[in-house]
């Protein structure tokens, strides 16, 4: 009746638990502020990879 108080498993749980939570409070925070990180940082690979290769020549 030993395995009954191994608790080697728990740790590893509360890990999986809080990455979990970090990783689910990352992809909140980036679908709230999609908006102001597509309004303030207009990247536009079209229009920038010819500007970077005419800077260079």
């Amino acid at each position: 009746m030993e395995f009954l108080k191994d608790e080697g498993g728990q740790g590893a749980a509360e890990y999986i638990l809080l990455f979990g939570g970090v990783i689910a409070i990352a992809i909140a925070a980036l679908l709230i502020y999609r908006d102001y990180i597509h309004s303030t940082n207009p990247l536009n690979s079209a229009t920038d990879i010819p500007s970077v290769r005419g800077s260079m020549k």
